[in-house]
């Protein structure tokens, strides 16, 4: 990649030509002929030794059930008789490091040609420019103006070597993210200044800019809130109920329900807590730094103006603690996620847990005009009772000049809001059974992610007016849109 100036880059090292590969390196930063980046020569020793953690879960899961057959086909081989003698356990971790071992052989050789073929750089238009593929060579632009994230991450495997991963999250369809792996940890945070800086609409040169700590979730608080999430104490009650009736009828014969109830979600937990261990969350001028995860970290920057919508989460067992957790929808990022609160990717969560006023607090430094405080509301009218009998009295909406929002759930209530001009679309709906009761439920789309944004069984009459309403004040709040360069006056 030639320098800010014009020049081309200077040379610091030659580490390409000590791997016999004719290329030359300044520091950790690939460069080739052509003057484009590219990603750190060990990548492909990094991509094969992230196989065998995955080969250790399957040695986990397969134990000794599958040793047999291994030591079976392992003693027809030359040369491996003598492994016969040894225990099913033993022969099935040989098996699978010896399947580790081939399959990381092939996975080093696949990722060094496409290593070779990866290049990246900033074309003449400022816009970041990918070029991959090793049977089918292709080049991505990325414009600038459409980032919503910029990620850096190290995975175990990438932790070992002292790499990172650099995911650049774009609004877009599918497949809209770009990956560079692997470089360096220090070349990561270089590369997503320098894209952060040049989306602000900011001079390239322009430093990193400061951070500020504002909170941090102790892994005590966030064990708690795991434990409280109503589908995790309800599966550990109905598991309690379960050992204490197959005791009391017939022994432990129920034990093996027990585990897959109590089990499971506790399983889900512990994914969670590593995760999400040592969660932070800190303010800077180019948005907001999370930095979370015990085994696979994570440094994700969230820019001012790319948040679409949020949704406070309040579970019942955390409402006497007055606790939250706060989902973002980003364009681009986390549209697999669902709309529960429960298997959300870490990309789609602005804090996993926080008190009320500490979350109101990150929310209005990603979204300033966003205040739901002083929203007036109407409430859905008694009779939608005989279509939603459980959270009916909790179904509202409200807006002022600036923000619409819902409220649902009585069990794990939402409380979902946006800015008038994230507004992509405004449709009513209406339901057989909301025909009968003249109820029709109103919903603001935005970009996909985990927030959904629905008035559900309002008056007929009062959600069609509203769907109105809003449609005006979505084309109103677009036309004093100024979010894309934030940092421009």
């Amino acid at each position: 990649m030639t320098q800010r100036d014009g020049t081309a880059p200077q040379v610091n090292s030659t580490i390409g030509d000590d791997l016999g590969l004719g290329l030359a390196v300044p520091g950790s930063a690939l460069v080739d002929a052509a003057g484009h980046r590219k990603v750190h020569p060990i990548s492909p020793l990094v991509h094969a030794v992230a196989v065998f953690p995955a080969m250790g879960g399957v040695v986990i899961a397969f134990g000794a059930s599958g040793g047999a057959s291994i030591a079976e086909n392992l003693s027809d081989l030359p040369g491996l008789q003598s492994l016969s003698m040894l225990s099913p356990v033993l022969l099935a971790i040989a098996g699978v490091a010896i399947f580790a071992a081939v399959l990381s052989l092939v996975v080093a050789l696949y990722q060094y040609f496409a290593w070779r073929a990866l290049s990246f750089w900033f074309d003449d238009d400022g816009d970041f420019r990918v070029q991959s593929g090793v049977f089918i060579r292709q080049q991505r632009r990325v414009q600038l103006s459409r980032i919503q994230a910029v990620d850096v991450t190290q995975p175990l495997a990438a932790r070992v070597f002292s790499m990172a991963a650099l995911n650049i999250e774009v609004a877009g369809q599918d497949d809209s993210r770009v990956r560079l792996k692997y470089v360096t940890l220090a070349d990561a945070r270089e590369i997503r200044r320098e894209v952060l800086a040049r989306a602000a609409g900011l001079d390239a040169k322009t430093a990193e800019a400061p951070q500020d700590v504002l909170t941090r979730v102790s892994g005590r608080q966030l064990a708690i809130s795991l434990l409280l999430r109503v589908s995790t104490a309800g599966l550990l009650i109905l598991t309690a109920l379960i050992v204490a009736v197959s005791y009391l009828s017939e022994g432990w014969a129920g034990i093996g329900l027990a585990l897959v109830t109590g089990g499971v979600p506790l399983i889900i937990v512990i994914a969670e807590f590593i995760r999400f261990y040592g969660f932070t969350v800190a303010q800077s001028p180019d948005g907001l730094r999370l930095r979370y995860g015990l085994l696979r970290t994570e440094s994700r920057t969230v820019p001012p103006g790319r948040v679409q919508a949020i949704d406070y989460v309040e579970p019942l067992l955390w409402r006497r603690l007055g606790w939250t957790r706060v989902l973002v929808t980003i364009a681009g990022v986390g549209t697999e996620s669902s709309s529960s609160n429960q298997g959300q990717g870490a990309n789609t969560v602005l804090i996993p847990v926080a008190g009320l006023g500490q979350a109101k607090d990150l929310v209005s430094r990603v979204l300033p005009a966003l205040d739901t405080s002083e929203l007036a509301w109407i409430h859905a009218p008694r009779r939608a009772w005989k279509r939603s009998p459980v959270q009916w009295r909790n179904l509202a909406v409200g807006w002022d000049e600036s923000t619409f929002a819902i409220r649902r759930g009585r069990v794990t209530r939402h409380l979902a809001a946006l800015p008038h001009a994230r507004t992509q679309s405004v449709r009513w709906t209406q339901g057989p059974w909301e025909r009968a009761l003249d109820l029709a439920s109103m919903h603001v789309d935005t970009t996909p992610g985990p927030v959904t944004v629905s008035g559900l069984h309002l008056a007929s009459a009062q959600a069609r007016e509203i769907a109105e309403n809003q449609s005006d004040a979505a084309r109103r709040g677009r036309g004093t849109d100024r979010s894309i360069h934030w940092a421009q006056p």
